[in-house]
């Protein structure tokens, strides 16, 4: 393989497969495979090496981490190697328990995903071959055709009424048209009309391609490698960020403060330092990232049991929060198999040759598939032995007609299908009952009554229309003028079982579904009330286009269905349903459904959908049903629900734990634990933590959708974070002043009361509910009853020594337990007064 020009659009062909190594006929298994080994996998981003190992390394990665790492160091070298020792150990331990659940994550998100990889179809060995668009190499020859992505930066070979959409790269509107041929090397990236782009897509037509270039070369790659192009960031991961900086900037503060006061206090100052480090890492929610990870991923597991995959996980707290859904109706709301009614003449009879034109025409087309083609040749099938095809105009969404020509006797027959009104567009006559040919004007009222009569019963109406071309069989879009009409296509794609129940199991969840649809406005009329939407509110394409901004969005949340929408039109309407105050989810699954897909909050495509709309959704279902759906919905909001008990946990008793402990070292002539002792607190409330991805979700936090709310987290963080304050003091009080215990016994007591308080209490504020009366995760109540049960033990095992506790006697142990029921109940009371007052 030679060195290629970098202006490859401007080698001719011929010369061009020279050069690459390889023919019109595409590579050989052998030789792609040695392509691949040399130029990589076909991805804009490299794939991450040593993956393992970075999930590890990042475990640590934490500024108060490093700190505290250094500082035990320091320790080991001045005057206590064991205690330095313990608390690297309990570093260490903590690191791996996160690594091993974030790994696992990882693991599990890399599985699914290899479910729902783009393909492309090359030719290997002379025979067209599917294989995942990552394993493409120069050289390769590939096939398109419409929804289809451009997997290089390729040279058309053949093609035809090939059109493109570039946006991506030229930001053009409209799709550009592609033809092979030979330009000059200085033509600009928006004229080079016999080159196609990686990152952008087939709009209509077929094509043969030679791939040039491949992933970080090509075109798409450079400018994604300059802009370090990223995804826009949720409003759930806005909101855990927010969180994140919030609880460090209130540590920050408190960690300096106590720091200087010991200081102040004439404390030795490598104790002080050790211990406000030890502090930080117990505030420092340095599990929220592994926490949020493997919740997100659990829950992409169980939706995935759902048949839906998640591509990216953040998408997931958009997927719950959604109210509004936007939908086509076809195979959503119906069964998305389409079966023909009739075949109509102007007159609305049944016509034989109206069925057999369409016939033709169906037989022969070889662009976009369709399911109305194959309801045309399942309905009835004709014996076209005596018919060749000559040539083809495909489907495309401006023209909305598929014209093909055939011969048979010396004659040149061109049979165009489409849209009524669109082929309607191309007649300047009209074929009656009775064989004659009349003026279009003269039964224009004629099909206007008899297309309204068919709407009204909820049948699609298609036209079919001839001429003879001539001697000429080649034929453009340019031929489509002049033409006879010929009559009518009655189709129809009836409701799907159930689907009023899962309608109405999405209102129940408090999800509004929103039609938007090209039929026109009559036939969504008759199709919404099929399914159960008495009365809707409809909004035409036509009415929209004349429609200001300001006026679509005072009145987008009060309509029903939007017919009759052209393509350009869905994004619009998208934007003002978010404008409007809502958490949108669009589901598409068409070429035309990329940019609305890309503005709505949750975008939703099917595995089966065309490559361009499953690259532009976040999430992908293996069926295309509102049923699937629904469990994805209700998956999404428990993982959501999951994820904030993690969130109150780190905000209420841990973080009242240790402000009471530093609250307590100002006054106390000893510190109340031990740095290495606070280490050993906070590595056992996380166990139970890293379970709570596995727990159940009360009933309450599915019904309805919750998005982020920072403001509800702080007064959550400062009612039971007082509540937790309060009691830990009181154990203060009782330890010293009724107990009388002595400094170890003291540290010992204290934790015990805290991690046992600490992890007891994730069973209370897990639901908005009694905690009596929700049953936790099975894993959740065990790993809690554990480390109740090792913090009981602890103090009487060996290992306690090396910590510097010793065993409790019997009163202690007795009157530490009831302090921690008392808080059970106090926080029980709190809570319950506290949902009262806010609403979340």
């Amino acid at each position: 393989m030679n060195e290629i020009p970098k202006a490859f659009w401007g080698v001719p062909v011929s010369e061009l497969l020279q050069k690459l190594g390889t023919t019109s006929q595409g590579l050989t298994t052998e030789d792609a495979g040695e392509r691949l080994r040399k130029f990589g996998a076909n991805r804009l981003k490299p794939q991450k090496r040593l993956r393992t190992l970075s999930i590890l390394v990042a475990q640590f990665k934490s500024p108060i981490i490093l700190i505290l790492l250094f500082a035990a160091g320091l320790s080991f070298f001045l005057r206590d190697p064991a205690d330095a020792f313990i608390i690297l150990a309990i570093v260490l331990v903590s690191g791996l328990l996160g690594f091993w659940q974030e790994r696992g994550a990882a693991n599990a998100m890399e599985k699914l995903l290899a479910i729902v990889q783009i393909k492309a179809v090359v030719l290997r060995d002379g025979n067209p071959q599917e294989i995942h668009i990552e394993e493409i190499v120069p050289g390769d020859v590939v096939a398109l055709s419409g929804g289809g992505s451009i997997p290089g930066d390729c040279l058309i070979l053949e093609s035809k009424d090939l059109f493109v959409n570039e946006a991506a790269l030229t930001g053009e509107t409209y799709p550009a048209e592609k033809a092979a041929g030979v330009l000059p090397p200085e033509t600009p990236l928006s004229q080079r009309t016999n080159a196609l782009f990686m990152g952008t897509h087939v709009m209509s037509g077929t094509a043969n391609a030679v791939v040039v270039r491949t992933g970080t070369e090509t075109e798409f790659g450079t400018v994604s490698e300059r802009l370090k192009l990223r995804p826009v960031e949720t409003e759930f991961e806005r909101g855990v960020r927010r969180f994140g900086y919030f609880l460090m900037e209130i540590t920050l503060m408190l960690v300096i403060a106590i720091f200087a006061i010991n200081v102040y206090l004439a404390r030795p100052i490598l104790d002080s330092f050790l211990f406000s480090l030890a502090l930080a890492v117990g505030l420092t929610p340095q599990l929220l990232p592994a926490i949020i990870s493997i919740n997100l991923a659990h829950g992409a597991k169980r939706m995935a049991r759902e048949k839906v995959i998640v591509k990216r996980l953040a998408s997931i707290e958009n997927f719950g929060s959604m109210n509004v859904l936007c939908s086509d109706k076809t195979g959503t709301l119906t069964e998305g198999v389409v079966h023909l009614k009739a075949a109509l003449d102007v007159h609305g009879n049944e016509s034989e040759k109206v069925l057999f034109y369409a016939y033709l025409n169906s037989f022969f087309e070889t662009g976009f598939a369709s399911p109305i083609d194959e309801a045309i040749r399942m309905h009835r099938q004709f014996d076209l032995s005596g018919y060749r095809k000559l040539d083809e105009v495909p489907y495309d969404f401006i023209r909305k007609r598929l014209s093909i020509v055939v011969s048979k006797g010396g004659a040149h027959l061109m049979v165009t299908k489409g849209a009524l009104q669109n082929v309607l567009d191309a007649c300047s006559s009209v074929e009656t009952q009775e064989g004659k040919i009349v003026d279009r004007a003269t039964v224009q009222k004629q099909i206007q009554k008899l297309f309204e009569d068919l709407s009204n019963k909820g049948y699609r109406a298609l036209g079919v229309a001839y001429r003879d071309v001539g001697p000429d069989p080649l034929i453009t879009r340019n031929h489509e003028a002049d033409m006879t009409f010929l009559g009518f296509l009655a189709v129809f794609d009836p409701p799907k079982p159930g689907i009023i129940e899962a309608i109405s199991r999405l209102k129940h969840l408090g999800v509004s579904l929103k039609i938007i649809t090209g039929d026109n406005h009559l036939i969504a009329a008759t199709i919404s009330q099929q399914i159960g939407l008495s009365d809707p509110q409809i909004l035409s394409g036509p009415e929209l286009r004349r429609m200001s901004d300001e006026a679509l969005l005072q009145k987008v949340n009060n309509v029903d269905v939007f017919a009759e929408v052209e393509p350009n039109q869905k994004e619009r309407i998208i934007i003002a349903l978010r404008k409007a105050g809502n958490v949108i989810g669009y589901m598409g699954d068409g070429i035309n459904d990329a940019s609305a897909l890309h503005a709505a909050d949750a975008s939703i495509s099917v595995d089966s959908a065309v490559d361009v709309a499953k690259e532009a959704a976040d999430i992908l279902l293996l069926e295309k049903d509102l049923g699937v759906l629904v469990q994805g919905v209700q998956e999404g909001r428990k993982t959501f629900a999951n994820t904030l008990k993690y969130v109150f946990m780190a905000t209420s008793a841990n973080f009242g734990n240790m402000f009471s402990m530093a609250g307590a070292s100002l006054f106390l002539s000893f510190l109340p634990l031990l740095p290495k002792q606070i280490l050993l607190t906070n590595l056992m409330t996380d166990f139970p933590e890293m379970a709570i991805a596995t727990d159940s979700v009360d009933s309450v936090m599915v019904e309805q959708p919750r998005r982020w709310n920072i403001t509800f987290i702080r007064q959550f963080m400062i009612t039971f974070g007082i509540l937790s304050s309060a009691f830990d003091f009181l154990t203060f009080g009782v330890l010293l002043l009724v107990l009388h215990a002595p400094t170890d016994l003291f540290r010992t007591g204290w934790f015990v009361e805290s991690v046992i308080s600490a992890s007891l209490i994730v069973l209370v504020i897990r639901s908005r509910g009694p905690f009596f009366k929700s049953m936790p995760g099975r894993y959740l109540l065990i790993s809690t009853l554990i480390i109740v049960g090792v913090t009981l033990v602890f103090p009487f095992t060996p290992l306690a020594g090396l910590f510097g506790f010793r065993p409790l006697p019997i009163l202690f142990l007795f009157v530490l337990g009831g302090i921690v029921v008392i808080y059970i109940l106090a926080a029980e009371m709190v809570k319950r007064l506290f949902y009262k007052r806010v609403k979340f």
